[in-house]
């Protein structure tokens, strides 16, 4: 039984379906030139956080349209959210309001895990025997996005703790020279323990973003787990804002239509997904399976 029964991707496809031959289309992408300075320096945790925070599996379907959609869907998403935010009064500080949404960031996170984790146990116990051990090849992927969080966690911990707490070098009582060299190895460390900090939420909030939006790099298992879990997690999160205080005060319409436009959304796009993979490239669950 061939892959392309099974629903495996093999191309990159730009929506037309007479480009797919069963063959690796070869791509050689464009390079851009890295940047520089400051600007360098901060794309640099962005891109390490984008390369464990996004699916990257060759052979799979990569479909522009959808890409396109859903990086649109994100973006009205974002710019409601901005608008509601200028459009009415906050009900609590600006530093309450920000920790808040990194709050929410924690708790998507932690019901994509459940997800993800919940999903493709089903899904590779679901398939046939000489499918499972390609997923679970596959599976190294999410585990590997959930690995990297926590290192990223770790690592801000670790230097806060040091930023915090010092060395306790500068108790020491020696010669002078001695007494020099250990509080500028302390003010060393502690700089360090800065930037650590700095680099290292930036990196993991970085991640957790990439990690929310790909479900935890679930594509990588097989390009139909994405469309499926994505309303699991927006409902789940529209259930727990639903009985949170809202963070602005705004009539009880807005708030109610602004909570239940991510979920309809993204449920409406995740249907049409599933559906353009099967009628486009013939994936279905199954033939994802190997039960058809």
């Amino acid at each position: 039984m061939s892959d392309q029964h099974h629903g495996h991707g093999y191309a990159t496809y730009d929506g037309d379906p007479a480009a797919y031959n069963g063959t690796p289309a070869p791509y050689d992408p464009p390079h851009p030139r890295p940047a520089r300075g400051v600007r360098g320096a901060a794309s640099q945790p962005l891109n390490l956080a984008r390369r464990f925070g996004s699916p990257d599996r060759p052979g799979a379907v990569e479909d522009r349209t959808i890409t396109a959609l859903q990086s649109g869907r994100t973006l009205l998403g974002l710019g409601a959210t901005v608008w509601l935010v200028f459009a009415y009064p906050l009900r609590q500080g600006r530093e309450e309001f920000v920790m808040g949404k990194v709050e929410d960031l924690l708790v998507a996170a932690g019901l994509a895990v459940v997800a993800i984790l919940v999903a493709a146990t089903l899904f590779i116990g679901l398939a046939d025997a000489s499918l499972r051990r390609v997923y679970l090849r596959r599976a190294v992927q999410p585990l590997g996005t959930l690995l990297a969080l926590a290192a990223g966690a770790g690592v801000v911990w670790l230097c806060w703790y040091v930023l915090r707490e010092g060395l306790g070098l500068t108790d020491n009582q020696g010669a002078f020279l001695e007494v020099l060299f250990y509080h500028l190895l302390s003010f060393a460390a502690g700089l360090a323990a800065l930037v650590g900090v700095l680099v290292g939420l930036l990196y993991t909030i970085a991640l957790l973003v990439y990690a929310v939006n790909s479900c935890f790099r679930a594509g990588a298992i097989h390009e139909l787990l994405p469309p499926v879990l994505s309303p699991v997690l927006l409902w789940g999160l529209a259930v727990l804002q639903y009985f949170d205080d809202a963070a602005v005060a705004a009539p009880p319409a807005v708030l109610h239509a602004f909570m239940l436009g991510a979920p309809v959304s993204v449920t409406a796009l995740s249907v049409w997904e599933i559906r353009r993979l099967r009628t486009r490239y013939g994936m279905t669950f199954r033939g994802a399976l190997g039960r058809g």
